[in-house]
């Protein structure tokens, strides 16, 4: 028997108005951004769901079945492979998997498509966890702190790897064959939430990056990433 919306744990807590489309469980955070910046960047009929971490709602039963990390950002997609329901975690997957679903955002050409994915990874495995590591060092608990030898260390890799990203994209636009592509939205909100809302872009000598500013201020300019960056709202 094909399974249906309502045959998700998740749906009794946070139930669908709109059972044909795309659920999203999310915040607007810089992982959380990735998946709502690319639904609207594939105009891909979608529903959203607030999960308030004030409220613990990450570690409720009902989140906790759809992902046990309890992490933002997962979905459900009704219409998954072959029909069926797909229940999906880490944003990282979620990009992949929505671009080949819409056949957007990702190369046609096979080593194109490869290097999209390894700046995806990229993110995933560096970018993240280090941006992650100065905001709590620089603005949360981590401030606290007498020792300043992890925020230096956290400083010093995130200036690295920003050192990174700015020699790739000398003389280009986007990450992967001059067209934006998930590999572009993996990184957008990270960068964006450094030197805002972390406010460390004087920590990490942000100044220094011009051809990373550049590409962070074309990824701005785009409407859907300005609509995904606020998604969901506190209202949702």
């Amino acid at each position: 028997m094909t399974r249906t919306l309502s045959d998700f744990a998740i749906t009794r807590r946070w139930p669908a108005q709109h059972a044909d489309r795309l659920q999203l469980y999310s915040l607007p955070t810089p992982n959380g951004v990735k998946v709502s910046i690319m639904l609207e960047e594939t105009r891909l009929p979608y529903e959203v769901h607030r999960i308030d971490f004030s409220a613990a709602d990450q570690r409720t039963d009902a989140f906790l079945s759809l992902n046990p990390n309890g992490k933002i950002p997962a979905i459900i997609d009704p219409d998954g492979p072959n029909g069926e329901p797909l229940a999906l975690f880490e944003s990282g997957a979620i990009l992949h998997y929505l671009a080949e679903k819409t056949g957007k955002l990702l190369p046609a050409d096979p080593a194109e498509r490869w290097h999209a994915t390894q700046w995806v990874f990229f993110q995933v495995g560096h970018i993240g966890p280090m941006f992650g590591q100065v905001g709590y060092f620089h603005k949360f608990e981590g401030r606290e702190w007498d020792d300043k030898r992890a925020l230096e260390r956290y400083v010093a890799e995130s200036a690295r790897l920003l050192g990174v990203m700015d020699a790739h994209l000398a003389g280009r636009d986007w990450f992967v064959a001059d067209a934006f592509s998930i590999a572009d939205i993996a990184m957008l909100g990270m960068v964006h939430n450094l030197i805002g809302f972390y406010d460390a872009g004087d920590l990490v000598g942000f100044e220094r990056f011009s051809s990373v500013a550049a590409w962070l201020h074309r990824g701005l300019a785009r409407p859907a990433v300005q609509r995904g960056l606020t998604i969901p709202s506190d209202n949702s």
